[in-house]
């Protein structure tokens, strides 16, 4: 569990950890709010890999780099929205490995995946924006 938040899932509703994600994240008042701005998947140079795995890749090495510059880590993300373009079961499937193997000893962040027919650059092929909390 993170210090700054809570990350529950009532029996009541499904198991989402299979999936990548939680239900819930509850935070108390007087945190620091850090919003990251949709990352792509492209490099430091701009430059974007055509394979969607790479890409995906790329985005959370990009909110890494984001959050280590304001000393925060991705365990202190407690919200994201990813869009997709194109979304299928195997770009699903592969986003649920890349996100299980970061958040492998901690709850998954509250997450909405949304697929769309085109992101902000040709070739671009995912972008997820990010809320994370720290105490």
């Amino acid at each position: 569990m993170n210090q700054a938040f809570k990350i529950t899932n009532p029996s009541e509703l499904y198991d989402p950890r299979s999936n990548g994600y939680s239900h819930i994240a509850v935070v108390p008042p007087n945190q620091r709010i850090i919003h990251i701005a949709g990352q792509g998947g492209e490099n430091k140079n701009g430059v974007l890999s055509e394979n969607f795995d790479q890409q995906v890749q790329q985005v959370f090495y990009n909110i890494q780099h984001a959050l280590s510059s304001v000393q925060a880590k991705h365990t202190d993300i407690a919200v994201l929205r990813i869009l997709i373009v194109d979304h299928n079961f195997e770009k699903h499937q592969t986003l649920i490995q890349i996100m299980q193997s970061l958040w492998k000893h901690h709850a998954f962040p509250v997450c909405t995946l949304i697929p769309v027919s085109r992101l902000a650059l040709d070739g671009m092929l995912i972008e997820i924006e990010a809320t994370a909390y720290t105490a």
